[in-house]
């Protein structure tokens, strides 16, 4: 016995002897290289250790979100925003205690102002369906205010895709379907699709990479696919097109997109075949005649200049010519992959843009033909409420349904490595998405956020939120009073 845990322990004693003369003799190879090396000055004053460095900045983008950062600091999306998806999402309770954590005194912020007499409950009416289209052969009643923002399947995983589509399915909302072109699990869901025609024409190009009617009629032949939108623009990257790896680019997505499998799909910048507003309204106009469906157009605003001139061509063709909707995206980024540059200091955030947006129809008269949808980081029932209170007519969220999914914010969309699952294509990590459960956590978000913007509208004393306009809400200023919306952009009706 003796000699037997004699020999056991000489086994160990031998074992660790042997690593730590592998770790010393691996600590002198990296100190050599180090010491020679002339790309990083840290590694080549501090041999060895200088490569902790690097080991902590990468740690550090994970371990912040949890030990270091406050409720209310983290980018792009703070603690107490995704707490509210995930607890919605759950269906557990989003009530809190003792109060805001919000800095309600800073510049930017907003207050809805109460009603002395709230809506009662027995009051309240449903929400008024959204008309698209009116002068299409195929008009469009979308029945909820809050949809699914476009995410292509590619970007997305397919677990993904088809949690979304099928939560769209039980929420009654609609699903973008992004520029990668509608997959047969957008289809096979049932769900209200809006078919998104990006700058490369995925899903709906022939073989020379253009427009092709007879994809758009076999598309629109589908009765679940509501409308279509033509993508100038997208608040993660205004002025370039969509960006999907070569190693997410599989068979299948390939063939939904009509590419070649295993290339990266790189979208051109902007439309080959739109290079001006009379051609946009034609672009607009041949699609709407092909499908006979609604048809309008997503972009981030630049120049307001521009929409002037989009107003002014609309006016002298004829209204009936407008784009049914304008997505207006926000240009403080999105859910796709994008360059730095353009993510951080192009476009117009949707705070602004949106009122600028709504006076120009307005002051046109075209308020009432074209629809507004906005999107750009709503993903809470106050953020959605102000922009149907600056005057949008429905609102879309794509990382708000990424957090239902279970997204951490992990920052890994563009790398095939999500955590999760959402934006992967590894099978291994595909599996932690549970389609039947992610799909009704879908549902149950979409359902939270139409009861909470509800019940501010009738705290307002409002019976629907289409009734919320800009004398309900008050924006904090600079030097911390708050001044009406309305006062700040009074609609020249």
């Amino acid at each position: 016995m003796e000699a037997g845990l004699h020999t056991f322990f000489s086994l160990i004693a031998s074992a660790f002897i042997l690593c730590m003369g592998i770790a010393f003799l691996w600590v002198v190879v990296v100190f050599f290289i180090d010491l020679n090396q002339q790309q990083s000055t840290i590694r080549r004053n501090y041999p060895v250790i200088g490569r902790f460095r690097y080991l902590f900045e990468h740690l550090g983008e994970f371990f912040r979100q949890y030990f270091f950062a406050m409720d209310r600091e983290e980018m792009p999306f703070n603690r107490a925003l995704r707490s509210w998806v995930y607890r919605a999402a759950k269906g557990v309770p989003t009530e809190l205690a003792f109060g805001s954590s919000r800095v309600d005194s800073k510049p930017g912020e907003h207050h809805f102002l109460n009603s002395v007499f709230a809506v009662l409950d027995e009051d309240t009416v449903a929400p008024s369906p959204i008309e698209f289209g009116p002068h299409c052969d195929v008009p469009y009643l979308a029945k909820s205010f809050f949809n699914i923002s476009g995410m292509s399947y590619g970007a997305l995983s397919k677990p993904a895709v088809r949690a979304l589509a099928e939560g769209a399915k039980l929420a009654g909302c609609w699903i973008n379907s992004g520029e990668g072109g509608v997959s047969a699990y957008h289809l096979r869901s049932g769900a209200d699709i809006i078919a998104q025609i990006g700058t490369a024409k995925y899903g709906v190009r022939d073989a020379q990479g253009n427009l092709s009617d007879e994809k758009l009629k076999a598309l629109a032949a589908h009765s679940n696919v509501k409308m279509f939108e033509i993508k100038l623009s997208q608040g993660a990257k205004p002025g370039k097109g969509g960006i999907l790896p070569a190693e997410k680019v599989n068979a299948e997505i390939a063939d939904i997109r009509g590419i070649i499998k295993g290339l990266a799909s790189i979208s051109p910048n902007r439309h080959p075949d739109i290079n001006n507003t009379e051609e946009l309204l034609g672009m607009i106009n041949h699609i709407r005649l092909v499908t006979g469906k609604p048809v309008g157009i997503k972009i981030v605003m630049g120049d307001p200049a521009w929409f002037i001139e989009l107003c002014d061509a609309i006016n002298a063709r004829g209204n009936v010519q407008a784009p049914d909707f304008i997505t207006l995206d926000s240009a403080d980024g999105g859910s796709g992959a994008a360059p730095q540059p353009l993510l951080d200091f192009v476009g117009l955030p949707l705070r602004e843009s949106l009122p600028l947006l709504i006076d120009i129809l307005v002051e046109h008269n075209l308020k009432e033909r074209i629809r507004v949808v906005a999107s750009g980081k709503l993903i809470s029932p106050s953020y959605v409420a102000e922009a149907l209170a600056v005057g949008a007519d429905a609102v879309v969220s794509a990382r708000g349904f990424m957090f239902a999914l279970g997204c951490i914010q992990a920052m890994q969309c563009n790398k095939n490595t999500c955590p999760t699952g959402i934006t992967t294509h590894n099978t291994r990590l595909q599996r932690g998405l549970h389609v039947a459960d992610k799909s009704v956590r879908v549902a149950r978000y979409q359902q939270k956020m139409i009861h909470d913007v509800e019940m501010i509208a009738h705290s307002c004393g409002l019976q629907q939120p289409s009734e919320f306009s800009r004398k309900h809400v008050r924006i904090v200023q600079a030097d911390g009073r708050s001044v009406s919306l309305a006062e700040l952009y009074p609609n020249k009706v």
